[in-house]
C-alpha cells in the first residue's frame, strides 16, 4: 500500500471518529414531530442506566421519565401510549418509570406487545388501561436474585479464598465462597422486602387487594387472554386497540402519534461494554423466552 493511500485511509478514519464524537456529545435526542399521542417504547431490560449490549435492548429510566415528562409539559399531546416489550429490570427503575406515569394527568395506554412481564408489568400497571395481545407475557409478579458460586471448582483446582473484612457480612454473595444459612436468610429478607412492596404496588395501581396481587404472584407468567380473565390487564388487541382507546377517552377523531425515542451515539456503543449488577424485578421464564440471556448478580 502505497503512502498516499495510507494518508487518505487515516483522514478518513479521523473524520469517522470525529464524527461519531460530535454525534455523542450534541445529537443525543430526535426531533419531536407534531401531533397528539405520544408513543413511548419500553423495550428490552429496564435499567436506570445503561445501554444495548450485542443484541440486548436495554430501557433506562432516565430516558424513558424523560420522555414521560416532555410529553406531560406538551400541550398538544393528549394522551401517552406507552408500547411494552420488556421482560423486567431492576426494580428502582422500574419504580421510578411507573411513578412518572402516575404523576401524569393525561390519559395513559400501556400497550403489551408481546412480553410484558415483571417490572414491565409494573409499569404497565401504572396506566389507565391495559391492552395486551392474547398470546402476549404478562404478569410474572416477583423479584429474581442470583449470582454464580466458584467454591467447588476453586477447591478442585486447589486455590482458596482468603477473607478481610470488616463487617460480618460485607462480602455477602461473593462467589467464592459457599453462603451459610444465616446469610441466605438475609438475602431472602432482602428479596422478600422488595417482593412485597412489589406487589402492593400493583394492588394499588390495579385497584386490587393486596392478597389477590398475592395469589397471582407466584412468578408465573400469563398469556394475555389468561391475563385478562385474572384483572391483570382490561382489553385484548394490539395497536389500533389502543388507539382506539385513547380515542373514546380523550375525544379526538384520530390519532396522530409521535414517537419518542434516543438515538445510539458512540458514547453509548463504549459503555455497553460495563456490565450491570442488581435485583431484577422478574427476569426468569419471560426473559429465556424473548432470549434476553445475561446473568442476574446481587
Amino acid at each position: 500500500m502505497n503512502e498516499k493511500l495510507k494518508s487518505t485511509l487515516k483522514y478518513l478514519v479521523y473524520i469517522l471518529i470525529l464524527s461519531l464524537a460530535i454525534s455523542a456529545i450534541f445529537g443525543a435526542f430526535v426531533e419531536q414531530n407534531i401531533g397528539n399521542v405520544a408513543m413511548i417504547k419500553v423495550d428490552g431490560i429496564i435499567m436506570s442506566q445503561g445501554t444495548s449490549t450485542f443484541g440486548t435492548q436495554v430501557s433506562t429510566s432516565e430516558d424513558i421519565v424523560k420522555f414521560i415528562e416532555e410529553a406531560d409539559k406538551n400541550e398538544a399531546i393528549k394522551a401517552i401510549i406507552v408500547e411494552i416489550n420488556s421482560p423486567g429490570g431492576t426494580p428502582v427503575a422500574s419504580a421510578e418509570i411507573a411513578d412518572a406515569l402516575k404523576a401524569v394527568n393525561k390519559t395513559k395506554v400501556a400497550w403489551i406487545r408481546e412480553v410484558g412481564a415483571s417490572g414491565a408489568y409494573w409499569v404497565a400497571s401504572s396506566t389507565d388501561v391495559i391492552v395486551a395481545h392474547p398470546l402476549s407475557i404478562t404478569g410474572s409478579i416477583g423479584v429474581l436474585g442470583s449470582y454464580l458460586e466458584f467454591s467447588g471448582l476453586m477447591q478442585d483446582y486447589n486455590v482458596s479464598y482468603e477473607r478481610f473484612v470488616y463487617g460480618k457480612y460485607k462480602d455477602l454473595g461473593t462467589p467464592y465462597k459457599k453462603l451459610s444459612e444465616d446469610e441466605k436468610s438475609l438475602l431472602q429478607s432482602k428479596i422478600d422486602k422488595i417482593g412485597e412492596y412489589f406487589i402492593a404496588e400493583v394492588a394499588k395501581n390495579r385497584n386490587m387487594t393486596v392478597e389477590k396481587v398475592k395469589e397471582l404472584a407466584t412468578g408465573e407468567f400469563y398469556l394475555g387472554e389468561e391475563a385478562k380473565n385474572l384483572g391483570l390487564i382490561d382489553e385484548l388487541g394490539g395497536k389500533e386497540k389502543a388507539y382506539e382507546i385513547v380515542k373514546q377517552k380523550t375525544n379526538i377523531t384520530s390519532v396522530e402519534p409521535v414517537v419518542y425515542e434516543k438515538k445510539q451515539t458512540f458514547l453509548d456503543a463504549i459503555a455497553s461494554l460495563v456490565s450491570e449488577h442488581g435485583f431484577f424485578v422478574g427476569k426468569g421464564i419471560s426473559s429465556s423466552l424473548t432470549q434476553q440471556k445475561f446473568e442476574v448478580t446481587s
